[in-house]
């Protein structure tokens, strides 16, 4: 069964003035309104999506993100540690050192 568009995006602006206002009173950096109100945004705007897709052939230009375990996110975190990013920039800038032409010396 699709959901006609229009009632999709009632829906969606909806769910958007609801998150907008659990987070705005936000009680606690873990207060469970905002989370449910995630949820219910995230759930209306694939219900749009779904519905523009059937109806007209046609996508918004945003996606939802894949939700990440916050342990494998961590884990990235840590592996980015691991990096030495400065000695990437010394490697790059010797070279483009090497590939730059010299003045020629005059002598």
């Amino acid at each position: 069964m699709t959901v006609e568009p229009r009632a999709a995006l009632d829906r969606l602006i909806a769910a958007l003035e609801a998150h907008h206002h659990a987070v705005a009173t936000r009680r606690s950096d873990d207060d469970p309104a905002v989370d449910d109100a995630y949820d219910v945004l995230a759930d209306a705007y694939e219900v749009y999506e779904d519905s523009l897709a059937t109806v007209f052939g046609e996508v918004t230009p945003f996606y939802l993100a894949d939700e990440v375990d916050e342990e494998e996110d961590e884990d990235d975190d840590e592996d980015l540690d691991d990096i030495d990013f400065d000695d990437d920039l010394d490697d790059a800038d010797e070279s483009a050192q090497e590939d730059e032409p010299q003045p020629a010396r005059q002598g």
